[in-house]
């Protein structure tokens, strides 16, 4: 999955006074794009030698990646004047992902950073009073003067493996994602992660379950959410009802049949795979 980048290590915790320097990582972000050369992103001295002074003022610091590197968001949406170095380009951050030329530890960096610039962008005004927030000093979070804090934004969100015998349910969303992909969807509010998973699967599919375990976790920072895997056997009735608004394919396959996605970046394509595989 995309987190899984050992022998490296994120460490997200937030550490206030550090301060950029010259040869201090820099992940540019606008919009959904991220600035890199190949699969590398620039130092703060290289954005300096084309940019006017004050660009290291600006910088926000993100994580540690490893003990000796430290990297900073630079959010440049809306601006034109920005300069970008030589040889660097912004390149949409699905098609970075999906390009096959950056590893997977630095596309792991640019959904985490594109997460956080998300959070930063839109929180610029307080949704309580308007006013105009600010950095809190002491933690990663936004303050405002009305007394208002606001953390980072995660949304839960399931992925669902549905069993029958040695057959898994296996869909396709009807605009977006082209691959085979599971049944998944948002947590609602005052709901479990289990009764999240029953929902989804009779929304979707029309389909009851029982024995709905835990598989594992996952942080998917292009869309804010922390994806959580749940394997469930289908109860009595297998036939399905597809939510066509929403699918243009949900069936039964067998083991041998079930075709993985095209990279191993995915929650969805690990369960698939364990099941495939006789593992699940």
């Amino acid at each position: 999955m995309i987190q899984d980048i050992l022998p490296h290590k994120l460490n997200n915790h937030y550490f206030p006074d550090r301060k950029p320097s010259e040869s201090s990582l820099v992940i540019v972000m606008r919009d959904n794009e991220v600035l890199v050369k190949g699969d590398l992103f620039p130092r703060a001295g290289e954005l300096e030698e084309r940019n006017d002074g004050g660009l290291r003022e600006r910088l926000v610091y993100l994580f540690e990646f490893e003990k000796e590197n430290e990297y900073f968001l630079l959010d440049v949406t809306g601006e034109d004047g920005f300069a970008v170095p030589k040889e660097y380009e912004f390149v949409e951050i699905r098609t970075f992902r999906k390009s096959g030329k950056a590893k997977k530890s630095r596309v792991f960096l640019a959904y985490t950073a594109l997460q956080l610039a998300n959070w930063y962008r839109n929180n610029r005004f307080c949704g309580r009073c308007g006013a105009k927030t600010h950095l809190d000093d002491r933690e990663r979070a936004i303050r405002c003067s009305c007394g208002n804090v606001i953390y980072p934004r995660i949304n839960p969100a399931v992925i669902v493996g549905v069993t029958n015998g040695d057959k898994l349910l296996v869909t396709k969303y009807r605009t977006g994602f082209a691959n085979y992909a599971l049944v998944a969807g948002f947590t609602e509010i005052g709901e479990t992660f289990e009764e999240t998973v029953a929902r989804e699967v009779m929304e979707e599919t029309g389909l009851k379950v029982t024995n709905i375990r835990y598989y594992k976790s996952q942080p998917w920072g292009i869309v804010d959410d922390i994806l959580v895997g749940y394997y469930c056997d289908v109860a009595g009735d297998d036939k399905i009802t597809m939510d066509a608004a929403e699918l243009k394919v949900a069936e039964w396959r067998s083991r041998e049949d079930i075709e993985l996605q095209p990279d191993d970046y995915s929650l969805t394509n690990e369960m698939m795979k364990m099941f495939k595989e006789g593992k699940a």
